[in-house]
């Protein structure tokens, strides 16, 4: 369909009179959740082999919570001390399931790979919807990006830990982390690519081996180890980053809390939405599920750690660069033992990198559908034989290992770099979430009725917003909203802040260098190029419905 007759406003579906839209029920979940789709002007071109149980093994596997919480436990030690990660993390954990309870509200009403774009451009006022949509766009592919390197840049050197723990001689050199990166990405590619039809089932297993590693790692570690008081870690803070207040510092540490969460601020679970059965239902459920479950298990973690940690100056200057990996020798006292456990850590590592790249590949095949970036006519294309956005995935692919050359020069502006996955990802969620909070308060977003279908809004807005099947009504779902506003905002401001005073150029924090550059750049590119092409989602289908 070409020009204007693309860009139609989608019309409800029929229903034969005398009947309720209750009373009707689709022939199958393929043809409720496409119908879904068009009502949001999409086609059906990706296959949805993906459930409740093997997206929950996705997103938990991605969230990597009691994974972070060993693999980062450095920066919100340092600033907080055990008594500020312990308080810190629960902070973190309440804010980031009051915020993707408030996602969780937006998937279910629009269940597209486009995620907050798109619920941007259904939910800003016209003045702005197309603008705003445009930079929250560019926000997410880039924080995506920036996370798929990460990923690999973490697994990469985590091996590399792993290599200083059984041979103390190895000299552990950048340019070595930067070729396991690589290697780390392309396992990743190949899972994706070559074997992608069993992905859903091996996610089912990663799911596995997350929830049993967690007891694999906690039990041995909590017989092993010498015990700290409760005084100690409940009690102690510590402000190693030399800030004027312990306040402060604590609210400098939270950031770590939020690395240690890792992809629990990232949710892929929604950038998947089109390779999802009955996604406007299960891809809520399977969100605040994840987000509970990683949360408690990353809670357990914590405590475990902070009582077992041992030689805390042997810990925080591990030749390794990983103090778990430290912990673990204390507590085992044998490099057989503690390898084995930290091999665990690194393996479930991999596994997160092989979600990213999946995650952030669909992202920015959406946004190329929509014609948000160059060259859109190429990255929107779909291998037919698979339903896999190839071109996407292979662009994805090549800026990881390029933005991996960067840590070979200088792994201080690598990690600017990749500060991305938080400072982009978050600022999309706060737009996302202060439109929902305006909306949802004055009172333009119907529930679905007995008479009508529900009308799943479309990139234009022309279309009356209704409630998807899942949500938090009335007061109370207001106040989530708010509250993970407040929460957005104060982890934005100090995710732009350096972990120590004074701040030397190697220590200084460049990520809002970073943010502001993709801003910059964005809001150029648009006035320049993008308005010309870019008109929010492009609506596909002419007419809702089947």
């Amino acid at each position: 369909m070409e020009g204007a007759k693309e860009l139609q406003t989608l019309g409800p579906v029929e229903i034969p009179k005398g009947s309720t839209y209750s009373e009707l029920e689709a022939p199958s979940s393929y043809d409720r959740d496409r119908d879904e789709l068009a009502r949001l002007g999409k086609k059906q071109v990706l296959k949805r082999p993906f459930g409740f149980m093997s997206i929950l093994g996705f997103g938990c596997t991605m969230m990597v919570t009691w994974e972070g919480i060993l693999v980062l436990f450095v920066s919100a030690f340092e600033n907080g001390g055990p008594a500020g990660f312990v308080y810190g993390f629960l902070i973190v954990w309440i804010g980031t399931m009051a915020v993707f309870t408030t996602m969780a509200e937006m998937a279910s009403m629009a269940p597209t790979s486009g995620g907050q774009y798109h619920w941007i451009s259904m939910l800003a006022p016209p003045s702005s919807r197309k603008f705003l949509s445009y930079i929250t766009g560019w926000l997410t592919v880039c924080g995506w990006q920036a996370l798929v390197a990460s990923g690999g840049y973490l697994s990469g050197t985590l091996i590399q830990g792993l290599i200083v723990m059984n041979y103390p001689t190895y000299t552990f050199e950048r340019w070595h982390g930067t070729l396991l990166f690589w290697a780390c990405i392309f396992l990743a590619v190949i899972i994706n690519t070559v074997i992608s039809s069993i992905l859903p089932k091996l996610e089912g297993l990663i799911l596995v081996l997350h929830i049993l590693g967690f007891f694999a790692i906690l039990i041995p570690l909590v017989y092993m180890a010498p015990h700290g008081s409760a005084s100690d870690v409940f009690t102690v803070f510590l402000n190693e980053g030399g800030w004027p207040t312990q306040g402060l510092s604590f609210f400098i540490g939270l950031i770590g809390n939020v690395f240690s969460m890792l992809a629990k601020l990232y949710q892929p679970t929604f950038q998947m939405s089109e390779e999802i059965q009955n996604a406007s239902t299960v891809v809520p459920r399977s969100m605040i599920t994840s987000i509970a479950l990683n949360g408690a298990l990353g809670f357990g973690m914590l405590i475990a750690v902070l009582f077992c940690v041992g030689d805390i100056d042997a810990v925080l200057h591990t030749p390794t660069g990983y103090p778990f990996m430290e912990i673990f020798l204390q507590a085992t006292k044998s490099t057989g033992g503690s390898t084995v456990m930290a091999t665990i850590v690194t393996i479930l590592g991999i596994c997160a990198t092989i979600g990213f790249l999946a995650s952030s590949s669909r992202m920015t095949w959406s946004f190329a559908r929509d014609r948000g970036l160059p060259g859109w006519q190429y990255l929107n294309r779909v291998e037919p034989r698979s339903s896999i956005p190839l071109v996407a995935l292979t662009v994805t692919t090549t800026i990881a290992c390029l933005l991996g050359l960067i840590n070979i020069g200088s792994s201080t502006a690598f990690n600017d770099v990749i500060s991305l996955t938080i400072n982009g990802l978050y600022a999309s969620y706060f737009i996302c979430c202060s439109l929902l909070l305006w909306r949802r308060c004055t009172g333009a977003i119907k529930s679905p009725s007995d008479q009508s279908p529900p009308s799943f809004p479309n990139s234009t807005g022309t279309v009356q917003l209704t409630w998807g099947p899942w949500r938090v009504p009335g007061a109370l779902g207001i106040g989530i909203n708010a509250f993970g506003c407040v929460y957005l905002v104060i982890i934005l401001f100090f995710s732009f802040w350096p972990p120590a005073t004074p701040a030397t150029a190697s220590t200084m924090n460049w990520s809002v260098l970073m943010t502001g550059f993709v801003l910059g750049f964005s809001v150029v590119y648009y006035f320049v190029w993008g308005r010309r092409v870019y008109t929010g989602p492009v609506v596909e289908i002419e007419g809702g419905g089947r």
